[in-house]
């Protein structure tokens, strides 16, 4: 069915959304010419025929059983809407292990992409077809919007936080991103496109990018950048990647894990955690550990952030 309603779409994710809206479409339609049917049906049948009739309105008595059914039925149809389309959010909100992970930051009025091995962009992504891509995005002065028609699926990008989005590339082609929020004059113009490639053509692609861009600090890996970052910034005087805890938590097999705070309640170490730990690690206070962390929000520019968390991310 989803492969049938896919018409214009560019994964199977669009497919299920787009067979979604459809059967809410047959559901509602159905309805709503059963009840209007009926109802200019018995308008006609019990029309007044004779104006010197009597115009007392006869005894009518319930009926439980239909009663009981014009409840149950609907409650059905709710329900069986509500499940498809939990299915359907929550396949979306939850990407599948080893995505292909693009940073994506979106400012006035452009989109600047960034791949963990240190390629960069301007408004233009590159992903390998058939495998499932983990956006992770952000913004440096408004609330903008990343959204992919082809894919149906939309996200806020919003400053001062990290927001991520997946989709799972079928077909090769070229494929058009909005920004969805008004950010400005230019919003109308704020435009890049998704190029899926095939692995092999992509592949080539990265090894060619890999040769252009040479060795210098622009080439240099955000995971091996955080790497550099956290050691120099003095991160491991208080927090242990291995071996013996130190002042603070253990930063290895962070990444992804329940979390306990203080106060009682749980989280997940997403990317939005880490960020928030580092520029205002007095937000959510890990359970059994002071409150000592000093905010590193003025002495760390949003792009080191970005390769600190990176690398937070590989110590598994």
């Amino acid at each position: 069915m989803d492969n049938i309603l896919a018409f214009g779409a560019a994964s199977s994710q669009a497919g299920r959304v787009d067979a979604l809206f459809v059967m809410i479409a047959v559901i509602g339609g159905f309805f709503f010419f059963l009840t209007q049917g009926l109802l200019i049906y018995f308008a006609v049948k019990y029309r007044r025929r004779q104006p010197d009739r009597d115009n007392e309105t006869p005894a009518i008595t319930g009926s439980p059983l239909l009663e009981f059914l014009w409840i149950l039925i609907p409650s059905i149809v709710v329900v069986v809407i509500f499940y498809y389309g939990w299915r359907v959010y929550t396949d979306q909100r939850i990407p599948v292990a080893g995505a292909t992970e693009v940073h994506v930051n979106a400012r006035q009025w452009l989109y600047e992409v960034k791949y963990p091995d240190g390629r960069t962009a301007i408004n233009e992504i590159r992903v390998p077809a058939g495998k499932s891509v983990k956006f992770i995005l952000s913004a440096s002065d408004v609330l903008h919007g990343f959204y992919l028609p082809d894919f149906r699926v939309k996200m806020d990008m919003i400053p001062g936080r990290v927001t991520t989005l997946w989709v799972q590339p079928d077909r090769p082609g070229s494929y058009q991103i909005f920004c969805t929020v008004y950010c400005g004059t230019g919003h109308s113009n704020m435009l890049a496109r998704l190029i899926v490639m095939p692995q092999g053509e992509y592949g080539e692609w990265v090894e060619h990018a890999g040769r252009e861009g040479g060795e210098g600090a622009e080439r240099e890996p955000l995971a091996a950048r955080g790497e550099r970052i956290l050691k120099s910034a003095g991160c491991l005087n208080c927090h242990a990647v291995d071996g013996k805890e130190k002042i603070g938590p253990n930063l290895r097999g962070l990444y992804g894990s329940k979390v306990p705070l203080e106060g009682g309640t749980i989280v997940t170490g997403d990317e939005e955690y880490l960020r928030e730990s580092i520029v205002d690690p007095g937000a959510k206070v890990v359970k059994g550990y002071p409150n000592v962390m000093p905010t590193f929000k003025a002495s760390i520019p949003p792009e080191d952030v970005k390769a600190v968390v990176e690398y937070l991310k590989t110590l598994k």
